[in-house]
This record gives C-alpha cells, sequence and structure tokens, in this order.
C-alpha cells in the first residue's frame, strides 16, 4: 500500500532497513490471525468456541493459497480495463517474484509484498466469519471464502491500493478517483462489514436469537485476543508505510492513539447508557479505534488520531444495537465494529484530513473544502455496495448447492461437538476415553458436513 504522494524514483538495489521493517510488519499482521481466533472465540458460547476459532485458522489457510495461485495477480497485476481488475495471469502463482534483482524499483522485495498484502485478506475474510458463529458448515464456510477472495477482495484491492507507476496501470478508485485509504478502511473494514451483513441474512438468525442469553463464554480470551491485535495493527497500519522512515513513525504514533481513545469513547457511552464500563467493552471499544484509524491513520494529526479514535468507539458502541432494531444476526458485531467503525475512518479523512500528514490532503475543517469528502463518500459507498452484493450473491449459490446452515439440532447440541468431534472445556473427561472424540451417550459424532 502506497499514499497519493508522487511515486518515488526507481531503486536499485533493495534497503536492508526497508526489508527489515517489513518483514517485521508481515509478521506482526499474520499475528492478528490467532489474535481475531481468541478474540472472537471468547465471544461466542462455550459450545461454539473451537468452531468460531477453526473458521480463522480455516480461512488462513484457503486465503494464502488462493491468493498465491491467482489473487495477488488479480489486485496488483497490470489493469485489463476501466481500473476494475489486474491481470489474473501476470503473477499467478508467484514464480515471477523470486528474482531478488526484479524488485519493480522498490526497496523491498515484491514477493514479500505480495505475502504482506495476502495477510491483509486473510484478515478481511477472518472478520466475515464474526457474523456468522455458531450456525455456518465448516466446508461451506471454506468454499466460500475461497469464491470470496477471487470475487470480492481481490478486485477490490486492486481498485484502492494498486497505484499507477511508470507502464503499471493500477485501480479506478486510488488513480482516477483519488480516494485516500492509507491501509485498509475500504477494502479490509468496510468490505468485511459489508460482507459479514449479507451473509448473515443469506444464513438467518442463531436459534433462540433476541430471546435466550448469548453472552461471551470467556472474557479473559476476548481481551487476550484485543491485546495482540492492539500489537499486531502497528504492523497494519505502519507497515503500509512500506519504509523504515517518518511516514511510518508518524502512523504509529497515530493508530496507537486511536486505540486508546476508541476505548474510552465506548466505556463512556456504556456508562452513560447502562451504568457499567466493562471489560468487553473496552475491548470492542479498543478495536473499533483501530477500525477507524486504519484508513485515516496517515492523514490526520496526532490530535486528529484522538478524536477519530473516540468517535468510532462511541458511535460503534451505539450502532452495535441496530441488530436488534433491524432484526439481522450480526452474531459478533462484524457489522457495529467494521463497517460502521470503517465508515467513520473513511468518511473522517473528508473532514479533519490535514496536509502536513503523509498522505498531504486537506480535509473539510482544514480548508480543504468539499472535494475529498466527496471522494470518500463515493469510494466508501462504492466498496459498500459491491461487497454487499456479491457475497449475498455467493452466499447464497453455496447456500443452494451444498448448504451453508447447520442443522438446527446441531446448532442447539453444539457445532464444536457435532462438525469437529472435540470440546473445547473437557472438565469432565472419563478415565481411558477419548476426550473430545463422542457426543453425549457414547457414540460416534455425527458430522454436519
Amino acid at each position: 500500500m502506497t499514499t497519493l504522494t508522487a511515486a518515488p524514483a526507481p531503486i536499485a538495489e533493495l534497503s536492508s532497513g526497508d526489508t527489515a521493517w517489513l518483514l517485521a510488519a508481515t509478521a506482526l499482521v499474520l499475528l492478528m490471525a490467532p489474535g481475531l481466533a481468541l478474540f472472537y472465540g471468547g465471544m461466542v458460547r462455550s459450545k461454539s468456541v473451537l468452531n468460531m476459532m477453526m473458521m480463522t485458522f480455516g480461512a488462513l489457510a484457503v486465503i494464502l493459497v488462493v491468493w498465491t495461485l491467482v489473487g495477488y495477480s488479480i489486485a496488483f497485476g497490470d489493469d485489463v480495463g476501466l481500473g476494475l481488475l489486474g491481470d489474473p495471469t501476470q503473477y499467478a502463482g508467484l514464480g515471477q517474484l523470486m528474482e531478488s534483482a526484479d524488485n519493480g524499483g522498490s526497496a523491498y522485495p515484491v514477493i514479500l509484498f505480495a505475502v504482506f498484502q495476502g495477510l491483509f485478506c486473510v484478515i478481511t475474510g477472518a472478520l466475515v466469519s464474526g457474523a456468522i458463529a455458531d450456525r455456518a458448515r465448516f466446508g461451506a464456510w471454506l468454499v466460500f471464502i475461497a469464491i470470496w477472495t477471487v470475487v470480492v477482495y481481490a478486485p477490490i484491492a486492486h481498485w484502492i491500493f494498486d497505484f499507477s507507476a511508470g507502464d503499471h496501470v493500477g485501480g479506478w478508485m486510488a488513480n482516477e478517483l483519488g480516494v485516500v485509504d492509507f491501509a485498509g478502511g475500504t477494502a479490509v473494514e468496510i468490505n468485511s462489514g459489508a460482507s459479514a451483513l449479507a451473509l448473515a441474512l443469506v444464513l438467518g438468525r442463531r436459534v433462540g436469537f433476541g430471546r435466550d442469553p448469548m453472552r461471551p463464554h470467556n472474557l479473559t480470551l476476548v481481551m487476550l485476543g484485543a491485546g495482540l491485535l492492539y500489537f499486531g495493527w502497528f504492523g497494519f497500519n505502519a507497515g503500509s508505510a512500506l519504509a523504515a522512515d517518518q511516514r511510518a513513525a508518524v502512523v504509529f504514533v497515530a493508530t496507537l492513539l486511536a486505540g486508546a481513545t476508541g476505548i474510552l469513547g465506548w466505556l463512556a457511552v456504556e456508562r452513560l447508557r447502562d451504568g457499567h464500563a466493562t471489560s468487553l467493552g473496552a475491548a470492542s471499544g479498543l478495536v473499533a479505534g483501530l477500525v477507524a484509524i486504519t484508513p485515516s491513520c496517515g492523514s490526520v494529526s496526532p490530535i486528529g488520531a484522538l478524536v477519530m479514535g473516540a468517535a468510532a468507539g462511541a458511535i460503534c458502541a451505539l450502532a452495535v444495537g441496530l441488530k436488534y432494531r433491524f432484526g439481522y444476526d450480526d452474531s459478533l458485531d462484524v457489522v457495529g465494529v467494521h463497517l460502521v467503525g470503517g465508515l467513520v475512518g473513511t468518511f473522517g479523512i473528508g473532514l479533519i484530513a490535514t496536509a502536513v500528514a503523509p498522505t498531504g490532503v486537506d480535509g473539510l475543517f482544514y480548508g480543504g473544502g468539499l472535494d475529498q469528502l466527496g471522494k470518500q463518500l463515493l469510494g466508501g459507498g462504492a466498496v459498500l455496495v459491491y461487497a454487499f452484493v456479491v457475497s449475498g450473491m455467493i452466499g447464497w449459490v453455496v447456500d443452494r448447492t451444498m448448504g451453508f446452515r447447520i442443522h438446527e439440532d446441531h446448532e442447539i447440541n453444539g457445532i464444536d461437538l457435532v462438525v469437529h468431534a472435540e470440546a473445547a472445556y473437557d472438565l469432565h473427561a472419563t478415565p481411558g476415553a477419548r476426550t473430545g472424540s463422542v457426543l453425549a451417550g457414547g457414540g460416534p459424532a455425527r458430522r454436519d458436513e
């Protein structure tokens, strides 16, 4: 990912410093996957925790394979027309990027950049799974996420992340429209939230939604997962500077501050509305602040980062209740946190961006007028509509062809036992028995696949 600044002059040799930073940032983004698994796993009921975590690890495995085969080429290959799609054959298999001399004028190996971007896709896809917790067939989820990577994520990444340089022609949103998105408010956050909403509507509500208590079963896991996400997010955002320089430092600080005020914004709403400031609220507010700063981390001042995080924390705290008002079952509030938070951060650039920051644009409150705000509105809206419609179509086709939702009885009994033949917490193991391998009654586990 780059910004809207002018393309740097070609660099003949790799920079060991920039390469080392991108290697570290890539590892940090990878850490976000188990962090998300813990975060989501603690939020579901105990009978679903393993399945929830498996959906993240399953997405990691499938997406990395698909991204290597064709996803990166669609996202960052030469545009094949109208800025909508990269050439799917240009970098298929990534073998063309193995030569160290072919760095495309960059200060880092392009193959490393390809993997860095692939992990962004991993996190985005894994986020979607939170909306369908407790009720999705694991095999159907893997099929969905493979198709989604090619048809939804990779084209959107091309639109917003693929900048034209030299003979290379990139996507329409970054190059023609001029949308600012430093690290993924559109491709990651709005995309995941809109896709999650579509899939939640396809699968329908959980048994007992709105009637039975569905509280997080382990808030300790939630807090641990949130902490790992906070740590990994520095690779996500500051790593997107693609260099160990001033821009990375500015983005690092913005990310740190927005996470802090995201916590405070959410807790303030909880305290005023419910009378209690909760640990779940603190973890959720942290993520909301990080979501909003993802697109704007290269566009705001430190004070702007504080404002962005606080606004996202408060707004997302209010937005998570929309599912009860409108009747959709977004199990882990992907819509309320990631879609809404992504919109706050993306649109907020048009309001409080300052040209002193790395991306070099002024928002409305800094004398930039309505121009950049209009671009942000159009870009965010286009991603929302495309991701929602196409993800819904993919989910519908998968549901019709192989069935996406588990049987109601299996959902009630617990998806961990039915689908994976395991239990997360074997507190009453029978001596000599294989733990987690049988359902109550001693019979073999019935697979809902």
